[in-house]
């Protein structure tokens, strides 16, 4: 089939999206890519298609479909959606995703290059041409390029040259795509999400909770839109989830059950009202572990699918919570995120839990009897805190103490509660003993990274104290402010603050971490003290993840870069990114460091640089959808060649010069 026929029937409401497909994702460089291989007549793939009646077919967007038969793109949607907005400039109506993907695609008719627009490499420049104007002007386009070209001397020589590649450009639409069609009406919806993962066997695939959700929204197209309006709304206060983990919350609360077939049955009218009182039970959850356990952002929520699980216990158990109730809920919640409860078999976990809460007896003890014959101890011990980098499960733990306890800053003086105001006060990682001094005292990577060498401060703080050690600065911060190292758990033996007495700071630390957080457990006990005797110590070490930045050498190159991007007006990378599964929550490696929404945020590839990494953290990155560099060289060549030809303008460039 034709590429301007394909089209076409997307106009008429014969070639749409199923429900179940996820947005567009594509960014600027498969963009040029798709262009210069059709250009080049390159083979692209075909698309596949399911064949289905329109009155039963549930698909994406607004538009109506064509009476009769129509065709539901399975395989090639981010082709045909990037063809459709170049070609007709503006985006499907099913479309779900940046519209400024393809915006301003340009065609150089000497260099046969495609790049988007660059004011000061193309304005001056009459072989740059516009696609999208070409492609709807067509031959009328091309003769108005001809009349252009031939009044300029220094061009007219090779129009007949430049007349034939924009009749290559315009042939583009006379491309035949093979179009694969399923069909036959044994196809349900579960056999074309089975093809479909088949099919794509290579990338994400689609999940059972995008079944369950294409199912409700044939009879409640809204859903989708609502759910994502209710994410959107906790990712701006800090904490991003994903439509699976909401729509496991929809089905707690509405059957009780973790796994998505539950939903199958349900009229949209009872999925719509679960979808309320979810989003309220969710709200609720998250101002108690924000308010009381402090974990105010997504990075320290370590627990997230202990929500769905506390949400059927709102749901269940309706009324206002009396203290020692919600305290003894979020003491499950913290157990269960600090042993990594649902970091494996998520589903078959929750779904132990959920039946817990069915059980007759008193539904959190039953809950903590579980967790504790699965897990042993609730007690935390001093080598819980042996983790290294921010991967570390009790990292979170270290924040959770620092915002609900007496932890104050070293430089002003205040408690680090909630809620500080102003940039300079937002909370950062501070390395007690600097990197930089450890590095040069012989100390390797896992212990410079030790999770007990870790606090936090503001951000001012952390700029003044600079890479001094402790017996510098820590008698300073006494003098000032007494009792502000204690507060933070810091051994008070002069002795320790040497770095020759570094791993004997570490172990006296983890005592004193472990302690205060014995203690805070206790408090959420209300006196019901037997949850936290010894009993068997538990076995479960704190999860270790891959990567991170391997020494002083390292962090010069990495400071460097970030200085060099924001010279040139790009944004500053993370440092240490840690990246996170989307769906067990637990992180999995750290990125030196990291543009995860690309340097042209939505528009490039996320980055990655990786320097002296093993293959397996390159490899884990690659996965991940992050475009990986293992040294600074070809990362700067990567910006200077591909990046700031599509950001700067004329006075950056003579900046740059």
């Amino acid at each position: 089939m034709q590429i301007s026929t394909i089209l076409d029937h997307i106009d008429s409401g014969h070639m749409a999206l199923p429900e179940f497909q996820r947005g567009y994702v594509w960014n600027r460089e498969q963009v040029k890519g798709l262009f210069d291989s059709l250009y080049r007549r390159h083979p692209i793939g075909g698309l596949l298609v399911w064949v289905t009646e329109s009155r039963s077919a549930t698909h994406r967007g607004g538009g109506q479909l064509a009476p009769g038969v129509v065709k539901l793109l399975l395989d090639g949607q981010q082709r045909v959606t990037t063809l459709y907005g170049i070609v007709r400039g503006r985006p499907p109506k099913f479309f779900d995703g940046n519209p400024d993907t393809f915006k301003g695609l340009y065609f150089h008719l000497e260099t046969e290059e495609f790049s988007f627009w660059q004011p000061v490499r193309m304005r001056d420049d009459p072989l740059w041409l516009e696609l999208t104007t070409l492609f709807q002007k067509g031959t009328q386009g091309l003769g108005e390029v001809v009349e252009r070209l031939s009044g300029q001397s220094k061009v007219a020589a090779n129009i007949g040259l430049y007349v034939g590649r924009i009749s290559k450009l315009l042939g583009i639409l006379d491309v035949d795509l093979h179009v694969e069609e399923v069909t036959g009406s044994d196809k349900t919806i579960e056999v074309v999400v089975d093809i479909f993962n088949r099919v794509n066997s290579g990338g994400t695939k689609l999940s059972k909770g995008d079944l369950a959700l294409a199912k409700i929204c044939a009879d409640w197209p809204e859903a989708r839109d609502e759910m994502k309006g209710h994410l959107a709304e906790w990712r701006s206060a800090g904490y991003d989830f994903t439509l699976d983990w909401l729509l496991r919350s929809v089905n707690t609360v509405l059957t009780g059950e973790a796994k998505f077939q539950f939903l199958h049955d349900k009229s949209a009218d009872d999925v719509r009202a679960a979808l309320d009182r979810a989003k309220k039970h969710i709200d609720t959850c998250l101002n108690l572990i924000e308010g009381r356990l402090g974990l105010d952002h997504d990075r320290v929520l370590f627990g997230r699918h202990g929500i769905p699980v506390m949400v059927r216990f709102l749901e269940r158990f309706p009324g206002p919570l009396d203290a020692a109730t919600r305290d003894k809920l979020l003491f499950w919640f913290v157990q269960a995120g600090m042993w990594g409860r649902f970091s494996g078999s998520t589903e078959t976990y929750i779904d132990q839990d959920l039946a817990a809460l069915e059980r007759g007896g008193d539904p959190l003890d039953d809950l903590l009897d579980q967790l504790r014959l699965w897990q042993g101890s609730f007690l935390v011990e001093p080598d819980h805190f042996s983790g290294t980098t921010l991967g570390a499960r009790f990292y979170p733990v270290l924040y959770m103490l620092t915002r609900v306890g007496e932890a104050r800053d070293w430089g002003l003086g205040v408690p680090l509660k909630q809620h500080l105001h102003g940039k300079m006060s937002r909370l950062e990682v501070h390395h007690i003993f600097p990197r930089s001094r450890l590095y040069k005292a012989g100390i390797g990577r896992k212990e410079v990274n030790s999770l007990a060498n870790f606090c936090f401060q503001t951000k001012e703080t952390n700029i003044d104290i600079s890479d001094r050690l402790p017996e510098e600065y820590f008698p300073e911060v006494e003098a000032k402010h007494p009792g502000a190292l204690a507060s933070q758990w810091i051994p008070m033996d002069p002795e320790l603050w040497r770095v020759d007495r570094y791993e004997d700071f570490l172990a006296a630390r983890r005592e004193l971490l472990a302690e205060e957080a014995n203690a805070f457990l206790r408090s959420l006990l209300h006196g019901d003290a037997r949850w936290l005797d010894r009993g068997t110590v538990a076995t479960t070490v704190p999860t270790e993840t891959y990567g991170g930045i391997g020494g002083p050498e390292e962090q010069r190159q990495i400071d460097d870069v970030n200085s060099w991007v924001d010279a040139l007006g790009l944004p500053k990378g993370v440092v240490a990114h840690e990246h996170v599964g989307s769906e067990s929550g637990v992180p999995t490696f750290v990125i030196d460091l990291a543009w995860p929404h690309g340097l042209q945020p939505g528009l490039s590839h996320p980055v990655a640089l990786l320097l002296d990494e093993t293959s397996e953290v390159v490899a884990l990155a690659s996965s991940a959808g992050f475009r990986c560099f293992t040294d600074v060289g070809s990362f700067r060549s990567y910006v200077l060649r591909e990046v700031l030809p599509e950001t700067l303008t004329g006075a950056d460039l003579l900046t740059i010069s």
